[in-house]
């Protein structure tokens, strides 16, 4: 039987109120406010022993795209990517379409959020950039212009 969909992608956060704040400030809608999970049954699910942590699950405005951003109480996560270049290995970045990215990109500059690169023209289709957010994320924003 194939996938019937995507449900949602965990983003592990040391501090889980910069990362839902980043995200809202984005654009995206808290739809189950911060949960905490500390039943065995996912410790074991996640395959990490005692394991307690806190959720929250956010999503696009049109529903379709969720996040999972979640924070691990017991044992603290460890590790994480910091400012690895877009290169690494793994899932490096997290899109969005949005509607003015010029807007944005200064929104979050003045935060302290800056672009990784530059902002492009794509084949005149799309202006984009990547922008660095808490913990070292990169979320990419995409504008629609032709």
């Amino acid at each position: 039987m194939p996938v019937r969909r995507m449900d949602h992608v965990t983003i592990v956060a040391a501090d889980l109120d910069a990362m839902v704040a980043f995200f809202v400030d984005l654009g995206l809608e808290v739809v189950q406010e911060r949960t905490a999970i500390d039943d065995e049954w996912a410790a074991r699910v996640v395959g990490v022993e005692g394991a307690r942590s806190e959720i929250v699950m956010v999503q696009t405005p049109d529903g379709h795209s969720r996040l999972e951003l979640q924070h691990y109480v017991d044992p603290p996560a460890t590790g994480g990517i910091g400012h690895a270049p877009s290169n690494t290995l793994g899932i490096t970045n997290v899109a969005f379409e949005v509607d003015d990215v010029r807007g944005m990109v200064d929104r979050l500059a003045a935060q302290g959020f800056g672009l990784v690169g530059h902002l492009e023209n794509y084949a005149d289709v799309y202006l984009l950039c990547y922008v660095r957010g808490p913990e070292g994320i990169i979320v990419m924003l995409a504008e629609r212009i032709g």
